[in-house]
């Protein structure tokens, strides 16, 4: 990790859009830009078409896709990239968030307001169940990249504040906090917290995580079936789990 570098590559990023079009008014949305150049500076590694698919970079050696959402999208690009080099599914997390809101009549931006949520590793796991039979490919490897950001968006929700239902505009990174590279199956036990007991259930994972009840039964889900965790038993109808 180095966060010089990132951050650099986010000055240098913001700064050109703010002389040309503003923040995030290019197809390409900032933090998939930043993360795009901070992985591979080169450019000439950037947009490269491989197995009738564009990979976000593809350096000769290896294929990184940044993809911050619906990883059921990946499934046709992945059935493809895998067969020809290793992948490397970059997804970042906002582990802190300030909210700016933009009034869409007047273009007036507010101050900044820390967001209560605090995003976690754990996160991920909704989007992994979308590609659940492509995680045991030794070909595929994980970076979750957890990032402090500023998120903008339009006050043009259905709510009477505006804010629910409201339109993300973009999302501005400030500092790179965290990766957590998942390079075998061995890795996702950096997925469990350290909190749980040797024995545990769904309803502890989720206090473990902080993830909703859901999420957790997603997640154990995935631990199972990489193998990174066993069902050693019931306890009513809810199964009891252990690290393997």
């Amino acid at each position: 990790m180095d966060k010089q570098l990132f951050q650099q590559i986010c000055d240098e990023i913001i700064g050109q859009r703010q002389e040309t079009n503003g923040i995030g008014t290019l197809s390409e949305k900032t933090i998939h830009s930043v993360l795009k150049h901070y992985y591979s500076p080169d450019q000439s590694y950037h947009e490269i078409k491989v197995g009738g698919f564009v990979a976000d970079i593809f350096t000769g050696n290896e294929i990184i896709e940044i993809q911050t959402r619906n990883f059921d999208k990946l499934r046709r690009k992945l059935t493809a990239f895998l067969e020809i080099s290793p992948v490397t599914i970059v997804y970042p997390i906002p582990k802190h968030k300030w909210l700016r809101w933009i009034n869409p009549q007047t273009g007036e931006i507010s101050p900044p307001r820390k967001s209560p949520k605090t995003g976690t590793p754990y996160s991920i796991f909704p989007e992994l169940y979308k590609i659940k039979n492509y995680l045991v490919n030794p070909n595929l490897s994980l970076r979750i990249v957890l990032l402090n950001l500023e998120e903008y968006r339009y006050l043009d929700g259905w709510s009477h504040d505006k804010k629910r239902g409201s339109t993300r505009f973009d999302g501005i990174p400030t500092e790179l906090v965290e990766e957590v590279s998942i390079m075998s199956l061995e890795d996702y036990k950096l997925l469990i917290p350290e909190l749980l007991e040797a024995k545990f259930t769904t309803r502890d994972f989720k206090r473990a995580s902080g993830l909703p009840l859901h999420a957790s039964q997603t997640a154990l889900n995935i631990l199972y079936f990489v193998g990174a965790v066993d069902r050693v038993g019931k306890k009513g109808n809810a199964y009891i789990y252990s690290r393997v």
